[in-house]
């Protein structure tokens, strides 16, 4: 009975994303045939499958170095955002004096500050994370200091009537409630994490032997190889979800008992 429900349960969530494919695949064929576009610009499904399984090593490879660079850079961005909202919390001074500066991460263009911090990391492996990190970290201290400040107000009158000291309100109330806002924080820059590291790796990679996918989508890119380009772009979109896909993970398994209302809710 248990196999059974979950067949329907995977067959169920399978369906529409395979049906989503197919109408994606004819929607696809049918801008080829309509524009008559030639492979160059916009090369068949079938052309890119091949092209894929031709370079199955160096996607591989190049899947795995992104995907290594980007989860390095999402944890380190959880560890550095998590210490940076606590901070946050816990006094008005540093969050008006500081806050502003983590804005400035979201809003910097990072093409405009890669060159530059290669010139400070050079070129590799370091830099990539260091690029990654500057791209997940506002999403991770907005979402954890928000949810750090959320705490219900008779709680935390509750705490100060017992005489609870600051430390005491941060582990056993304002910790627990931001565990839902980091798990959210953290979904938001699963995605962004791999285009941190590909756009980090556009550059890393024209100074050294850097085998990420964005190395390789410029170098498939200057031999006009688009078939290939298509497959590379599959790839990182897979290795995203992948990275969403633990998360949600971890939130439904080791966070279950703090994250479990949301998801009922």
């Amino acid at each position: 009975m248990n196999g059974f429900r979950c067949w329907k349960t995977m067959s169920s969530t399978a369906a529409p994303i395979v049906v989503g494919v197919l109408i994606l695949v004819a929607l696809w064929k049918g801008v080829i045939g309509f524009f008559e576009l030639p492979p160059i610009l916009l090369p068949a499904p079938r052309q890119v499958l091949a092209t894929a399984f031709e370079e199955r090593e160096s996607l591989v490879r190049g899947t795995w170095v992104t995907g290594v660079a980007a989860t390095v850079g999402l944890f380190t961005a959880v560890v550095l955002g998590s210490v940076v909202a606590v901070a946050f919390s816990l006094s008005m001074a540093i969050r008006k004096a500081f806050f502003p500066y983590v804005v400035f991460l979201q809003t910097v263009p990072i093409v405009a500050i890669a060159p530059l911090l290669i010139t400070w990391s050079g070129y590799q492996f370091r830099t990539v994370v260091i690029v990654t990190v500057i791209v997940c970290l506002f999403p991770i201290v907005n979402s954890v200091t928000e949810g750090l400040l959320a705490m219900q107000r008779d709680l935390n009158d509750l705490f100060r009537l017992y005489g609870a000291s600051r430390i005491q309100r941060l582990l056993k109330l304002q910790l627990p409630t931001a565990i839902p806002y980091l798990v959210l924080g953290t979904k938001t820059s699963s995605g962004l994490a791999v285009i941190g590291a590909i756009v980090a790796e556009f550059f890393v990679g024209n100074g050294s032997n850097y085998d990420g996918l964005g190395t390789l989508m410029t170098g498939w890119q200057g031999f006009q190889r688009t078939d290939a380009l298509i497959a590379a772009i599959f790839a990182s979109t897979m290795l995203g979800l992948l990275l969403f896909g633990v998360v949600n993970l971890l939130s439904a398994t080791v966070l279950r008992r703090w994250t479990s209302g949301d998801r009922d809710r």
